[in-house]
């Protein structure tokens, strides 16, 4: 049979509202069901895009979450495909999200033929928005 698509990303938070504020006002998400007093966490939340879906999650009680580092192993970093990079990051900054990474002085930098950028998600995960999309095709 074989694997047809990516079904969904779980991510870990300390700072669930934060978290669950930024993938829903920031980036567009749509909750799904949220649950509360899910097998030990104080949530676990479905969120989806089109047809990706982010499972959000709180540690299970009495755990401490380590924090996100670029130096640990596995997923870096997660990447949203855009029309226009420069819109997009206008677009939330107006929301008035900040968190944006910064490399050599600037927000916003050429990679290739296009553009990106990288922001933080309130629990530390890595996101990048660029405007050229890589594939097998290119």
């Amino acid at each position: 049979m074989g694997i047809k698509s990516i079904h969904h990303v779980c991510i870990q938070t300390e700072k669930y509202q934060d978290s669950l504020e930024f993938y829903t006002k920031i980036l567009g998400f749509k909750v799904i069901k949220e649950t509360a007093n899910f097998h030990k966490r104080d949530f676990n939340t479905w969120l989806k895009l089109d047809t990706f879906m982010i499972e959000l999650q709180t540690a299970k009680k009495g755990a401490k979450l380590n924090s996100w580092t670029s130096l640990n192993e596995g997923i870096a970093h997660m990447c949203f495909l855009v029309d226009n990079v420069q819109e997009e990051f206008y677009r939330i900054k107006k929301l008035g999200y900040s968190n944006f990474k910064i490399k050599n002085n600037e927000e916003i930098y050429k990679v290739e033929d296009g553009y990106l950028f990288k922001i933080k998600a309130p629990e530390g995960t890595e996101i990048e928005i660029r405007d050229v999309n890589i594939s097998s095709d290119s």
